[in-house]
């Protein structure tokens, strides 16, 4: 196998790792094999790839959809993120619990955030750049936000010292995790 699948603290979110294979040229590896994806349990239908581009200390997040979940494949290609995913699924043992780590174009690892999470990410680097395969359409019909600095939550942002991370409008406006409507 040239793809490796390593659950995480919460099993249901996993590390995705391509053997890469470099030389003086440069490198090459599968971010992507179908038949790998099924055997791990990992859907193999995405419905929508997206990219997008942010500066050190944009904080995007907590996002997911309550209808029309989505489940995300994501990888950063240039620069360093901290990625979280927080666990919604009331019926899940790690119901708001959430897990983070470092991806960055020099590890090249993925994640997988499957449907019944909310996800975000800070930019720790002075540029990155993150894509992601999605299980489903973007819906903002759907879309909802949890404030990315829940106490009840309580992620651990390995922020700029006495800086505050910078915010879209949607993500200064996210709501309590007590108030946000969650999964079965």
């Amino acid at each position: 196998m040239t793809i490796s699948f390593i659950p995480t603290a919460i099993p249901d979110v996993i590390i995705v790792r391509s053997q890469v294979f470099g030389d003086e040229r440069g490198f090459f590896m599968e971010t992507y094999h179908r038949d790998q994806f099924a055997c791990s349990g990992i859907p193999t239908d995405f419905a929508q790839d997206n990219h997008s581009a942010s500066r050190q200390n944009v904080l995007r997040g907590l996002h997911y959809q309550i209808s029309q979940p989505q489940g995300k494949l994501v990888r950063v290609i240039l620069g360093e993120v901290f990625d979280v995913a927080v666990d919604i699924r009331r019926s899940s043992p790690t119901f708001g619990q959430w897990v983070g780590l470092i991806l960055s174009a020099d590890t090249k690892d993925a994640l997988w955030i499957p449907p019944g999470f909310a996800h975000g990410f800070l930019v720790l680097s002075e540029m990155a750049e993150f894509t992601y395969k999605a299980t489903d359409f973007y819906a903002p019909q759907w879309e909802r936000t949890i404030l990315w600095n829940d106490p009840d939550i309580g992620i651990k942002w390995p922020l700029i010292e006495q800086i505050d991370p910078l915010l879209s409008k949607k993500d200064m406006a996210g709501i309590p995790f007590h108030e946000a409507e969650t999964y079965p």
